[in-house]
């Protein structure tokens, strides 16, 4: 009875470890790791964290992507795949406001799911969609890294990629400033498309409160009143913007012109 009770021991402590190495070679993958949340690894990507760097192929050459930055704010911006109707309505959107950008000294740069010839094909297609002539370049990212590098991948599409094959990029939203940092994020489901007009004023909001040292209130447009952070106090509020010039509703919230 002894050598039956050891043999069925032995069996059961070779269970257990099998079970724990499969278990720690899964949370060896780079895959389980960045799905799993845990109290000492928390998410890659932060407001204010700096920006991944990556070479790639795109439309315009290859790049590395700080070294195209420039010291300059950029906007990164992906979608799903070419020639897909939402996708070609918001490239040629983004397209007809390249003076906006430039105004704003914001280098744009795309990021679709496919290879440089799709992409190619698909720009002819958006510029007489749209009217428009695609300057920016887009990146091809058939394999995905980019998009995995910067979580731009729908959980329900990592949950059926056995099934799938591969995961669909989403649309998400990067805004970086000239010092590499990820300043805003924003991302969208496949079926809603973005607005162009938001994206824009996010920037104004951005680069008016680095200037002037200011936040800004809810749908603020360039030319309304901003706010004076709870930081400053009122006396040197009104020294720095004018006596007349801070509106005082409650003691944490001050307006004024700039």
């Amino acid at each position: 009875m002894a050598a039956s009770f050891a043999r069925s021991a032995l069996r059961t402590s070779s269970r257990l470890s099998s079970t724990h190495t499969t278990f720690a070679s899964r949370q060896a993958s780079p895959i389980f790791r960045r799905f799993l949340a845990t109290p000492t690894e928390q998410p890659r990507l932060r407001l204010g964290s700096e920006a991944p760097n990556f070479q790639a192929k795109t439309t315009a050459g290859d790049i590395d992507f700080h070294k195209w930055l420039d010291g300059k704010w950029g906007i990164l911006f992906s979608h799903p795949a070419d020639f897909t109707p939402v996708c070609t309505t918001e490239l040629g959107a983004f397209a007809k406001l390249k003076d906006e950008f430039e105004k704003r000294d914001v280098k744009m740069i795309g990021l679709s799911a496919n290879d440089l010839g799709s992409h190619d094909k698909w720009i002819q297609d958006i510029n007489e969609i749209s009217s428009t002539n695609l300057a920016f370049p887009i990146i091809a990212d058939a394999d995905r890294k980019i998009a995995f590098l910067y979580d731009m991948i729908d959980h329900q599409d990592m949950t059926n990629i056995s099934e799938k094959g591969i995961a669909f990029t989403i649309r998400s939203v990067f805004i970086i400033d000239p010092a590499k940092k990820i300043r805003l994020t924003m991302m969208y489901p496949a079926s809603t498309g973005r607005n162009t007009a938001e994206v824009l004023r996010v920037i104004d909001s951005l680069q008016t409160g680095d200037r002037r040292g200011v936040t800004t209130p809810i749908d603020w447009q360039v030319g309304d009143d901003v706010i004076v952070p709870p930081t400053v106090k009122t006396e040197d509020a009104r020294k720095k913007f004018g006596e007349d010039n801070v509106r005082e509703v409650k003691p944490y919230l001050r307006f004024t012109k700039i």
